[in-house]
């Protein structure tokens, strides 16, 4: 079980791990500008990890 937990987040634990309120993850959204997600049947979204990690590394200023 533990192992299913580290391999998709929920958006609650992502808006915890980026310190941003839901509203801006909604924009953020809309906008497109989010790691891919995944509906369940609940409607609820799930992310996984992998994805997540690589849309922060690919967030990240290169020194010039």
């Amino acid at each position: 079980m533990a192992k299913r937990s580290r391999t998709w987040i929920t958006v609650p634990e992502l808006l915890e791990e980026l310190d941003i309120t839901r509203r801006t993850w909604q924009r953020w959204r809309a906008l497109g500008k989010t790691p891919p997600c995944t509906v369940l049947p609940n409607r609820k979204l799930r992310i996984r990890r992998v994805d997540f990690e690589n849309w922060l590394s690919g967030l990240e200023e290169r020194a010039a």
